[in-house]
């Protein structure tokens, strides 16, 4: 990883640059940051400022191979469940590909060149970026790399970064970002029509943190299911759910956004079922993103 950087750093190898300028959302760690929520509240400042962007993705989880538009009636297998869930609440073009120059370059031939927005890019710098935007959480500060940890990246990383923005609680004091951005995030979750004592269940990074968030929203969970990040759901697990809530004598069931999205056509199986969505709001936005807009303009010569 350190000589991998290097070979950037020093210019032997170099990144590509696409036409649109790129935004970089990402972190230091392994999973559970909110890289995936926040591109939809960035995407969603953009879209109220009349910015036209489209979203690059590796897919991870899907069974397709090379560059694909995402179709946000498709199913996660094709495209991986995080860019069929931002195809569908964006509603903007999200590419998928291994090679995420060229996703960029599918998409400049079909959209035009527009800005890009792109989704768990802090690692990967063979495209080159015009604003590096990380999120980093408290855990962040004193875990170890990988596989020890969860960090991908030591803290050092953060000088690459334009700005940090920090999440379920950061404190600025523990990260040593001399002259970057700090934003900071404010976090939540959105319970609606949530069964009484519901069957809790969800397959993403930090589950207990979406417990504890639930049980902010005074909602208890009857039982609870707990599942690898980015599960799919197949007729077993809809069955032993199943089983669990009438075990447990629950009211219904409680899952997430992503879950929905992997669940696919066994969703309606899982009645009554709240969605619970992850609701967040960064400090002083206006700010941020009209910083940032600025950066990129003054990089690309006013152009």
């Amino acid at each position: 990883m350190r000589g991998r950087n290097a070979l950037y750093d020093s210019g032997r190898l170099r990144a590509r640059r696409l036409e649109g300028p790129v935004v970089s959302v990402g972190n230091l760690s392994a999973g559970g940051s909110g890289k995936t929520p926040f591109v939809m509240l960035l995407g969603e400042l953009l879209q109220s400022r009349g910015v036209k962007f489209d979203v690059l993705s590796r897919g991870y989880g899907r069974k397709s191979r090379g560059v694909l538009l995402v179709d946000p009636a498709g199913l996660p297998q094709e495209f991986g469940d995080e860019p069929l869930l931002v195809a569908r609440r964006l509603q903007v073009p999200v590419i998928v590909g291994e090679d995420r120059y060229e996703a960029g370059r599918f998409a400049e031939g079909r959209f035009g060149s527009q800005l890009h927005l792109l989704d768990d890019g802090f690692q990967h710098r063979a495209l080159a970026r015009d604003f590096d935007i990380v999120l980093v959480t408290p855990q962040d500060a004193s875990d170890q790399l990988l596989p020890a940890g969860r960090l991908r990246e030591p803290l050092s990383a953060l000088r690459r970064a334009d700005a940090v923005v920090l999440a379920s609680g950061a404190s600025e004091d523990a990260f040593s970002t001399q002259g970057k951005l700090m934003w900071r995030l404010k976090r939540g979750i959105v319970a609606e029509s949530v069964p009484a004592r519901p069957v809790v269940f969800c397959g993403i990074a930090r589950p207990q943190n979406f417990l504890l968030q639930l049980r902010a929203a005074n909602v208890e969970p009857a039982a609870q299911a707990f599942y690898r990040d980015h599960h799919a759901y197949k007729e077993k697990d809809v069955r032993e759910l199943l089983e669990l809530r009438q075990r447990s004598e629950a009211g219904g069931f409680v899952t997430t956004e992503k879950d929905a999205v992997n669940l696919g056509p066994y969703l309606s199986a899982l009645t009554p079922l709240a969605v619970v969505r992850v609701r967040m709001e960064l400090v002083d936005a206006a700010n941020g993103v009209d910083t940032m807009l600025r950066k990129i303009e003054e990089r690309r010569g006013g152009a």
